[in-house]
């Protein structure tokens, strides 16, 4: 997909035991033999399995809450969960500033944590409270014992929005911290982080897909207070696997001047250099209170991430693609046929687990076969390039649009045919089971944008920024929330003047399939601009390697 690699031969196979740029839990120069690998990772992943867990337990079935006990109408209640996702995938960009100028990972991580389980503690506390939107606040003798619907509603948002702040500050710091426990110099371990973001992925995606079946269900027939109280009691857990791993990790040494300011100087530069040259970025930045050598590393730091935002900027739609899967789709599910087995019905958002297991039944395929396959060929140590991964996960999320849209379309001729179009209590004579490709092709798309994003921002960003690179990746999904939202709240307006709109909150009169197909189209202009921009785009230094190392 793109042609200007810059590769370079293959580095010795044995790296001094001493490592200058770690230092262990004592502040001493790391060593490899004692510190960091995967037993260090493993801990780390453990830790993110659990906050995955507990992240998705309250995420997932989010819509069903907001048009249930909060009364919300179904285009309100998408439109809140969108500028909440992308919030929450926004804030890590704070958290990583944060982290790689004052903190350090490791604090910032464990700081984070105790905001985590405070917010899920609110959150949980909200959903014990009646309110008056509930059920049995309608009964005018139960008055007194309820609070104000608005009062509980801020209550609610406000502790929804904690856990969004504070796994802004967990999120990229944790995945770069494990990333940190490779070296990058070795040959071997370079191959192990290859590695590391796919069963990364693979753990987080297997956590989720029973976080979304067990705590749905818990929600849906047993109670809110329960269904939000037990990811509570997961991060807690979490926190505390984190710090029993603390004496095996490999800890990044800070640089002594703000790599944020060293950037921001050059930043300053290069305006200063297109203004007078013509915005051409060619030669050298003059940056006067920088040494010739520091000068030289913040111009290409600052150039290089100038060269990420078109990249960037063309997976944002992919984003907006990735948003449905807990909005619409699920609100999709409810009205289907779900029971599977006598009376056991299944909760509408546990269709998600498909995602997980599409991606949990893959990546061992992708990283135990495919790479190994194609790195024979390619001697590239991820097998194919971080750019060609992003856009063979693009390509499988149009076809999951175009195969929604057109599962939409079959639900909605059955409505009609069985006469259901108003009688929005009545499940549509359809199995659950036509949607289940979608959320697999989903799954499979994942597997390849979201973990190349994860490996291409953490590579490409220079190495005091890697905490900010992940939080890139994370703001493509918030950016891409925030569109779907805006879109979500224009095209309601649209279509409603109109007569009906596209997100009724009887979804056998709305159109679901119109708003697929607009973003299919969305997503095969947005994989042309990133073919265009992956062709141009040069790597920072990558290695070359042998076939058997």
């Amino acid at each position: 997909m793109e042609l200007n690699l810059d590769l370079d031969p293959i580095l010795p196979s044995s790296q001094p035991e001493s490592m200058t740029e770690f230092v262990n839990s004592r502040g001493q120069p790391a060593t490899r033999s004692t510190t960091g690998g995967w037993t260090s990772a493993l801990f780390i992943i453990g830790v993110e399995v659990a906050e995955r867990c507990a992240y998705y337990g309250i995420s997932s079935n989010l819509i069903t809450y907001l048009t249930g006990p909060l009364g919300e109408g179904t285009a309100t209640a998408a439109a809140a969960l969108n500028t909440w996702s992308g919030v929450a995938t926004m804030l890590p960009l704070l958290g990583a500033f944060i982290a790689d100028s004052w903190l350090g990972r490791y604090r910032t991580i464990v700081f984070a944590s105790l905001l985590y389980i405070m917010g899920l503690g609110m959150l949980t506390i909200s959903s014990i409270i009646p309110s008056t939107s509930n059920s049995h606040c309608n009964d005018s003798t139960n008055q007194k014992n309820c609070t104000n619907a608005s009062s509980h509603k801020a209550l609610f948002f406000f502790s929804l929005y904690l856990v969004a702040f504070a796994q802004g500050g967990h999120k990229p710091c944790v995945q770069a911290f494990g990333a940190d426990q490779f070296d990058q110099s070795d040959p071997r371990e370079r191959i192990s982080k290859n590695s590391f973001f796919n069963w990364w992925y693979f753990g987080i995606c297997a956590s989720g897909g029973v976080a979304v079946v067990t705590m749905s269900y818990v929600q849906d027939n047993i109670s809110w207070g329960l269904g939000f109280g037990i990811p509570c009691g997961i991060m807690i857990l979490a926190l505390l696997l984190f710090l029993l791993g603390t004496r095996t990790y490999r800890y990044f040494v800070l640089e002594e001047e703000n790599p944020f300011i060293r950037v921001g100087r050059s930043f300053v530069a290069l305006a200063r250099s297109w203004k007078s040259k013509g915005f051409c970025v060619r030669g050298p930045v003059d940056v006067t209170s920088l040494s010739d050598e520091d000068n030289a590393d913040a111009s290409a730091e600052a150039k290089g991430l100038l060269r990420l935002f078109p990249i960037w900027a063309t997976c944002l739609i992919y984003g907006v693609l990735f948003a449905q899967s807990s909005t619409f789709f699920t609100k999709q599910a409810s009205t289907l046929d779900r029971k599977i087995s006598g009376d056991v019905e299944v909760p509408p958002a546990a269709l998600q687990v498909f995602i997980s297991v599409a991606i949990i039944c893959f990546i061992p395929i992708y990283d135990k076969l495919l790479v190994p396959l194609t790195r024979k060929f390619t001697r590239i140590p991820s097998g194919i390039t971080m750019l060609q991964r992003i856009g063979t996960g693009m390509a499988l999320s149009l076809l999951a649009v175009v195969v929604a849209a057109l599962v939409e379309i079959k639900r909605l001729k059955t409505a009609k045919e069985y006469g259901l179009v108003d009688k929005t209590k009545v499940p549509v004579p359809m199995s659950l089971w036509w949607m289940v490709p979608q959320y697999l092709l989903f799954g499979m798309a994942d597997v390849f944008t979201i973990v190349g994003m994860q490996e291409f921002f953490y590579e490409q960003v220079p190495d005091a920024l890697r905490s900010l690179g992940l939080a890139f990746y994370l703001s493509v999904l918030g950016v891409g929330s925030f569109i779907s939202s805006f879109l979500i709240s224009v095209i309601d307006k649209i279509s409603s003047a109109k007569g009906k709109s596209w997100f009724s909150n009887n979804l056998n009169q709305a159109h679901l399939d119109y708003f697929y197909w607009f973003l299919a189209g969305l997503s095969a202009f947005e994989i042309v601009l990133f073919l265009y921009f992956s062709k141009i785009y040069v790597y920072r230094k990558r290695v070359r390697i042998d076939a058997d190392v």
